[in-house]
């Protein structure tokens, strides 16, 4: 049976180094140890595996709560349909139905491929599941491998590297298999033909001319990479992470003040009745009492409460500031990562946080629909029509800043009408509860008989 992918990119790690690679495809490459340190990082970060997790500090995932929100506003009422074809049509519907988790984990390590296999199937490759061996001008991978591993028995594992480059302009194809009887080594060449499934995988290399761009489609975060100076993709966290590790551990003293501050009754153990060696109070919750010698002589008392003034306001406000710093850096908005009801912003403040955002997702949709047109080409490429063309249409949603100003001036209009209160208007554009607002509202003049 495969290997599960969440081995592939671990085995990668500790077999894959950058000399092995070199020696596979013969050229320097493009992925750097330092990307893969990187991507690696981000990937144990999504999971709530960061380096700063342990017993103590628990990850609030934060990483995935960014990831979410600006996988669900770049989605929001998409549209993306080929006109002039409806089998491949069918296709990309398919696809399209696992894009929002997808993108999520193409936003957390930096790029992900959307690609055909064959004329009627398709699979997202996550940044931790393929290898970019160099890039065209415009930043895409214009050589690439594509890794599949097998394990047949206990110890005998094969590893198929799947290469597209160009030759003269043309696309190329080539497979390439090694056997190894080691998780760390790649081992030694071997004929396809060991592996029942890949028997009739021709080996190549083979040129398909005419087929002048690379078959899939190739997703990179508008970040700007200053992990390595690749044109590899970049985690749009990345820039957060020092501010999330300190979130985390707020959280994590936050935790700790509720934990430490729960009440609780120090007893003398003259108080404490013994049955088969151990000591009790009965008909009591356990966890409020303590044992304790607190002071020998029987006029002092025997019971004495534990409750210390709670600080949680201080660590929620602490916690709440690394989480605006958070949506500052990342660019998502105010109140998308943190409460917003405690958002002590200006109107301007949060009209230029929605801005932020609005040119954040922008930029992300206009990378993801040059993934999803590659992909439809490579579609029509496997279904016989590249040469004959497709249609093919991408539209998004850019409500995340209009709509604000529009809903607002909508309201404006509705309490100048008397269809909506100004009471309720202060609740909602100024995050107020109905005692603040109501004490906030001008005096009305009143008429004098």
């Amino acid at each position: 049976m495969f290997d599960g992918l969440k081995r592939l990119w671990g085995r990668i790690v500790n077999m894959f180094n950058y000399t092995t690679l070199k020696s596979i495809v013969g050229k320097d490459v493009a992925l750097s140890q330092t990307m893969i340190d990187a991507i690696n990082k981000w990937k144990n970060m999504l999971a709530g595996k960061a380096d700063w997790c342990d017993d103590t500090v628990e990850s609030l995932k934060l990483e995935e709560g960014i990831c979410r929100e600006f996988a669900d506003s770049v989605l929001v009422e998409m549209e993306a349909k080929i006109l002039n074809n409806d089998s491949m049509d069918k296709v990309l519907q398919k696809s399209l139905s696992d894009i929002n988790e997808k993108l999520q984990t193409g936003l957390a390590l930096g790029a992900m491929v959307l690609r055909p296999l064959g004329p009627d199937k398709a699979e997202y490759v996550a940044a931790d599941k393929f290898i970019p061996i160099s890039f065209d001008d415009s930043g895409s991978p214009n050589d690439i491998a594509f890794l599949v591993v097998k394990c047949i028995g206990e110890n005998s594992y094969f590893t198929r590297v799947e290469r597209h480059y160009f030759t003269n302009g043309n696309l190329t194809i080539e497979n390439k298999c090694y056997h190894s009887e080691s998780l760390n080594d790649i081992g030694q060449s071997c004929s396809l033909d060991e592996v029942p499934e890949w028997a009739n995988i021709l080996p190549g290399p083979i040129i398909y001319r005419g087929m002048t761009e690379m078959d899939f489609g190739y997703y990179r975060n508008p970040v700007d990479n200053k992990v390595d100076g690749s044109s590899c993709g970049v985690s749009v966290y990345e820039s957060a992470e020092t501010l999330i590790r300190k979130a985390d551990r707020q959280g994590a003293r936050l935790d700790w003040e509720y934990d430490s501050g729960e009440r609780a009754i120090h007893v003398d153990e003259r108080a404490l009745k013994s049955k088969g060696g151990k000591t009790y109070l009965p008909r009591l919750k356990k966890r409020l009492y303590k044992g304790l010698n607190l002071e020998d002589g029987k006029d002092k008392e025997l019971y004495k409460e534990y409750s210390p003034a709670m600080r949680d306001e201080a660590f929620r406000r602490g916690l709440e500031e690394y989480k605006r710093e958070i949506e500052f850096n990342v660019g998502l908005a105010y109140g998308d990562l943190s409460d917003a009801q405690e958002v002590d912003k200006t109107a301007t403040e949060v009209i230029a946080s929605k801005k932020r955002k609005y040119n954040r997702v922008t930029a992300i949709q206009e990378k993801l629909e040059a993934c999803l047109n590659g992909f439809v080409n490579a579609l029509a490429f496997y279904n016989g029509s590249y040469m004959s063309g497709v249609e093919f249409i991408c539209d998004f949603n850019d409500s995340i800043l209009t709509d604000e100003e529009s809903e607002r001036q909508q309201d404006r209009q509705d309490v100048s009408m008397g269809v909506m209160s100004a009471l309720e208007y202060r609740m909602k554009w100024y995050n107020e509860d109905e005692e603040t607002a109501r004490s906030k509202l001008p005096e009305q003049n009143q008429v004098m008989e």
